[in-house]
């Protein structure tokens, strides 16, 4: 595996154990390049904040949890906005009835020439499917 992009189902998989973890800590070792849309921290920092206002982690867990995805985060190439990306993003809006956030990740994969798209949402890698990408699919998002 050679340039792999995690959407933010798929990358919360390594911080927050469950269905389809294991398959993302495998693909990760794997990868020569982790790929991710400047979307990716926003998006698990609100996740991890969720866990935690739903009291399924303590306070002390989410600092943890937000500790460990800064430290991993200089290790990947961020994707920025551009017009590229929306312009791609917009394309995969018209194909397929996708949220925003998740067709701006679909446009992030394809202008970073990514090998693997991974996500948690079946929608989503259908859609990325039908845009050319590589796709594997790793259980339901939580």
């Amino acid at each position: 595996m050679k340039r792999l992009f995690l959407d933010s189902s798929a990358l919360a998989k390594r911080y927050v154990k469950e269905s389809g973890t294991e398959r993302v800590l495998a693909l990760l070792s794997n990868a020569d390049e982790v790929l991710l849309s400047v979307l990716a921290v926003p998006e698990l920092i609100s996740a991890f904040n969720r866990l935690r206002r739903e009291k399924k982690i303590s306070h002390g867990q989410y600092l943890s949890l937000k500790n460990s995805l800064a430290a991993d985060i200089p290790q990947a190439t961020l994707i920025d906005i551009s017009t590229a990306v929306i312009e791609c993003a917009v394309r995969s809006l018209e194909e397929a009835p996708l949220r925003t956030l998740d067709a701006l990740h679909i446009g992030s994969a394809i202008i970073s020439s990514a090998d693997l798209f991974v996500s948690a949402d079946a929608r989503q890698c259908e859609s990325a499917e039908a845009m050319h990408l590589k796709v594997e699919h790793v259980g339901e998002q939580a």
